[in-house]
């Protein structure tokens, strides 16, 4: 049986694209990557994409949309089980994956905050959805003990964003965190995460942050 090819299509800074980037290099899956402009949606990708979204994954010529979708399907089909095999846990780790989402969803807001205000709100929620990683995470090294699993995927491009943010200021979201502080050390040393983004990532999000014209974006002249 000829196995399909497989077809992430991307966008450069998506994180959750960089989840099934991430997931497709831990499961040493063999895959085409192309990157799309969002701004210019071209006709061929809106209709493969009903939500207008990335990431979308083409399995010969069939296509699967939305990352969690993509995710489950990946962890039907390829070896290297990512999530736990106990059916309750893996059930929490799915919970912890939306819950990932959510963070980014914050992450989003802090960075187009248009003023003082609804930025220092936006940073203390983000604190806070860290503080209830905290009170979960355990020994690690990863987020349920030694065994890298989807939900390490899912932040993996949670914690990139705030290798830039670093450059711009001390916004005390991750301070007081040791267990997050030490686990987004670990992933960020993963090779898969590394390689779920190009090397100008760093450079093209500091132009996309510079160019929102937000509170952030004003803080970044000085920095």
């Amino acid at each position: 049986m000829t196995t399909p090819q497989l077809t992430l299509v991307s966008h450069h800074l998506c994180p959750y694209v960089q989840r099934a980037a991430i997931a497709l290099g831990e499961k040493a899956v063999r895959f085409e990557r192309i990157n799309i402009d969002l701004a210019r949606k071209p006709d061929w990708f809106l209709a493969i994409s009903p939500l207008g979204k990335t990431p979308v994954l083409k399995v010969g010529d069939r296509a699967i949309f939305e990352s969690a979708v993509i995710l489950e399907y990946l962890e039907e089909t390829q070896a290297n089980k990512l999530h736990p095999a106990d059916p309750l846990t893996r059930a929490e780790h799915r919970a912890w994956i939306e819950f990932s989402s959510a963070v980014l969803n914050d992450i989003w807001g802090f960075y187009v905050a248009p003023d003082a205000a609804t930025f220092e709100a936006k940073a203390r929620s983000l604190a806070d959805k860290f503080l209830q990683i905290e009170r979960r995470l355990g020994d690690g090294p990863h987020f349920d003990g030694p065994h890298f699993s989807l939900v390490d995927a899912a932040f993996g491009p949670v914690f990139r964003y705030f290798d830039v943010f670093d450059r711009i200021g001390d916004f005390g979201v991750l301070a007081g965190k040791p267990k997050v502080s030490a686990w987004r050390k670990v992933l960020g040393l993963r090779p898969s995460i590394k390689a779920a983004v190009g090397d100008d990532y760093e450079a093209r999000l500091w132009s996309f942050l510079e160019a929102r014209q937000s509170h952030l974006s004003r803080l970044m002249a000085n920095a």
